[in-house]
């Protein structure tokens, strides 16, 4: 277990700046890795493999994208106890994202916003950092799986934002366990119209083409996943599953964060704009969940995202349909204990 509490440091990091304590911890974490310091954060790894998508996941815990999102701190996050990472969101060339300030808390919520909108050094960069990963070297029965997630600069056209997914698809093929494909932030201007039925055919009938391509040239199949949003009703949800089985993807990660408030109106930051993520988001994540499993039927995998701050949370993800979670937001507010309580309720709960 981490040899410092969590409940120390939480309070220094929550008298910051939330942006500023987050680049302190990226910056404590990319240093420390790999060294005797990773044991002020270290935790076990929970043994409960799933296979999904020809993968075998260690545990049903993983880290979701948007905390790492240069992949400077994969084997950090790993020796956190994580069955699986996603590092990104990236995007071809690099990109400052939205003006400052842009990330916010909300305590009484436990709740975030942040409007970042897929700040990162691009695809290069990226792709340096993950080379120097180590965490594939350990040996481990199930070694941790790292998932690479994809996006559009912010410049492109969304007409032309194809390109701007192939390109990255291209880059990151070699060096991922599975590629996330993500049309759901509300960051990044007019993004989440690809998960419209037109435009969301024509993405997903791409990137299936360049797959085979890639699939071929590199002699693996990677699984590729698609990341929605929570905003959307029943038969959007229904369009989005027919249209990823029709282009064979081979999972989806549901849901984003969320772009609606009720439940943190009059909240102090509640009106700003950008994705809420946290507590608020649980349910609804849960619903297109529940509705993703219902449509998709019970073979086709899952990672359920949004609102796991407890075990009990990530249990709840579990029977609503998900194969295996993401946490985000809880690990802010919780710490890396969370990981391995969530990781052995799963477990506990499928005994």
């Amino acid at each position: 277990m981490s040899l410092i509490p969590y409940a120390l440091t939480r309070p220094f990091l929550f008298g910051l700046d939330a942006e500023a304590a987050h680049e302190l911890t990226m910056d404590m974490l990319a240093r420390g890795q790999r060294t005797p310091l990773q044991w002020a954060w270290c935790n076990e790894t929970v043994d409960d493999p799933v296979q999904l998508a020809g993968l075998t996941f260690p545990n049903r815990v993983g880290m979701a994208a948007g905390l790492d999102k240069n992949a400077r701190c994969i084997d950090a996050l790993g020796a956190m106890g994580f069955g699986f990472v996603e590092v990104g969101t990236v995007t071809p060339k690099a990109q400052p994202g939205n003006p400052k300030p842009r990330m916010f808390r909300l305590p009484e919520a436990r709740a975030l916003i942040n409007r970042l909108g897929f700040n990162n050094e691009g695809l290069d960069a990226f792709l340096h950092n993950v080379q120097q990963a180590k965490f594939r070297t350990q040996a481990r029965r199930h070694p941790m799986l790292l998932g690479l997630n994809i996006g559009k600069n912010a410049t492109t056209p969304i007409e032309n934002a194809t390109s701007d997914y192939l390109t990255c698809l291209e880059g990151v093929y070699s060096h991922a366990d599975y590629v996330t494909v993500n049309i759901s932030s509300p960051n990044t201007q007019n993004l989440r119209a690809l998960q419209s039925d037109a435009a969301l055919d024509a993405l997903l009938a791409a990137i299936a083409d360049r797959r085979e391509a890639l699939a071929h040239r590199h002699a693996k199949r990677v699984p590729v996943f698609v990341k929605i949003a929570p905003d959307l009703d029943e038969a959007q949800v229904a369009v989005i599953a027919a249209t990823l089985q029709r282009h064979g993807m081979d999972g989806v990660i549901a849901t984003n964060t969320t772009i609606v408030r009720t439940a943190v109106q009059g909240m102090r930051h509640a009106e700003e704009t950008g994705g809420l993520s946290g507590a608020p988001v649980l349910q609804a994540s849960n619903q297109v969940i529940r509705q993703l499993r219902a449509a998709l039927g019970p073979g086709f995998p899952i990672i359920g995202v949004g609102g796991v701050m407890s075990a009990d949370d990530a249990v709840s993800k579990i029977q609503a349909g998900a194969d295996v979670v993401q946490i985000y937001t809880g690990l802010i507010y919780e710490g890396p204990a969370l990981v391995v309580k969530a990781a052995k309720a799963i477990k506990a709960m499928a005994q």
